[in-house]
């Protein structure tokens, strides 16, 4: 399943790290554009110029690491596509041209069910999506979301659990059946 990951699923941190975490594990193949990178890095900078640097270099990084998701188009392609908010055109152009089956986004409004059915997509909702990882493949989720709650507590200087952390990054669905049902054999 090849997935268009939109700028407001990859900021916030930890919902970025638990999709990027369940794409290297090959639940699913990411996909993005340079303007969909560039979109984030515009997001952060409220945050500094070296917050800024840092997305550039973790963008750097998500390209080497899956070097097909990158999706390239010109404005002429882009031009035939419609959305209410036309400043997310860009998004669903690269999810077509990219041969994607969804996007993942929390934009329910601005990617009417309608509309990206038409161009064979469907709206991912990210909770949703890694939920269903985790139904089909507990441990796998499991591990990914370990080290997403490791890198959270060191980075944070927090100790945070897995359903509090979660619920914080939007996501209480995935982060109650993780602390709610034992993986393993």
């Amino acid at each position: 399943m090849r997935l268009l990951l939109d700028t407001c699923v990859l900021y916030p941190t930890v919902m970025r790290e638990m999709l990027i975490g369940a794409a290297k594990a090959g639940a699913f193949e990411p996909l993005w554009s340079a303007r969909i990178l560039e979109e984030w890095r515009r997001a952060v900078l409220k945050h500094g110029e070296a917050a800024a640097m840092d997305v550039m270099g973790e963008g750097a990084l998500l390209n080497a690491a899956f070097p097909r998701a990158p999706v390239r188009y010109t404005d002429e392609q882009e031009a035939r596509f419609w959305l209410p908010d036309p400043s997310d055109v860009h998004v669903i152009a690269a999810a077509v041209i990219g041969g994607a089956d969804g996007i993942v986004t929390m934009n329910n409004k601005d990617f009417p069910a309608g509309i990206l059915a038409e161009e064979g997509l469907t709206r991912v909702n990210p909770d949703g999506l890694l939920y269903g990882i985790w139904q089909a493949q507990p441990d796998l989720m499991a591990d990914v979301a370990q080290g997403v709650l490791d890198k959270a507590n060191r980075l944070s200087g927090q100790v945070w659990t897995i359903k509090d952390l979660f619920k914080k990054a939007r996501m209480p669905r995935v982060g109650k059946a993780l602390v709610s049902a034992p993986t393993g054999p």
